[in-house]
């Protein structure tokens, strides 16, 4: 299921989001050469986060040996630096593509909930707390994780919180059918996070890369209980379709918003 579009307008204009993207973008093009060998690897080896040379490397100051299940050198990492950097490296186009998209659905309305400057802030503390739990879940891990997931698993948290009953189109696509259809963010983002549950559980022990299931769980309970302090209420009076109670349907109504 892919996300097509919100029944929720922009009260602001979402200039954070649209710079996230832009930086992400940027990052893409300019230090991953757009995917191409050798920038890509390069750059997730130096700018990726490995849970062990964050602990390690630096610390024991080991030289740099390939180890089996990784593309990159033991101690090749930047150490702490990559906690931020690794939020804006991606592994490949249907990676960042999809990662901006979700962004791009999810984090105007939030933005609109906390404002600019707030958002950022916000938006790097959950990228922080997805990386925490994917540490803690493989604190031994020698393969890079990279991508903004964490952080924007943050921003579908608070998005549950601050707009449960919005209607998300989703596009579904089964065999030879495809269609949309419409359901509120409480079940469509509630189902997402059920799937990353099942998917940490599932990686548990396993060996390799793949998806950082645990980064996003992270990242998603990081923005659940970060949107109560960084929600400013003056925005959200603003907001018709904030929490449980709304003055109008969100799905009949939302063309009819003013915008500012």
């Amino acid at each position: 299921m892919i996300p097509v579009r919100d029944d929720n307008p922009q009260i602001l204009i979402p200039i954070a989001t649209i710079g996230i993207i832009i930086l992400n973008v940027l990052a893409w093009s300019s230090v991953q050469g757009f995917g191409v060998e050798p920038m890509l690897s390069d750059s997730i080896c130096m700018l990726g986060l490995i849970p062990t040379d964050l602990f390690h490397a630096m610390a024991l100051g080991e030289s740099a040996q390939t180890r089996p299940g990784s593309i990159c050198a033991f101690g090749e990492g930047s150490g702490w630096p990559t906690l931020f950097t690794s939020m804006f490296m991606h592994g490949g186009w249907f990676h960042i593509i999809g990662n901006m998209w979700f962004l791009w659905i999810f984090g105007d309305n939030v933005e609109d909930a906390m404002g600019h400057v707030r958002f950022v802030i916000f938006y790097l503390l959950c990228g922080l707390g997805a990386a925490g739990l994917q540490i803690a879940a493989n604190p031994g891990s020698p393969i890079p994780m990279v991508g903004a997931s964490g952080a924007i698993g943050g921003v579908m948290g608070a998005y549950v919180v601050l707009y449960p009953r919005v209607h998300v189109h989703l596009f579904v696509f089964l065999g030879f059918f495809a269609t949309t259809f419409a359901v509120p963010a409480i079940f469509m983002l509630g189902y997402w996070i059920v799937v990353q549950l099942i998917g940490g559980f599932g990686s548990i022990g396993a060996a390799g890369g793949g998806v950082a299931f645990w980064a996003h769980v992270g990242g998603f309970g990081a923005g659940a209980i970060l949107v109560f302090v960084f929600r400013n209420r003056e925005l959200l009076r603003r907001h018709p379709y904030h929490g449980w109670r709304q003055r109008k349907s969100p799905t009949r109504n939302w063309h009819s918003v003013d915008r500012k």
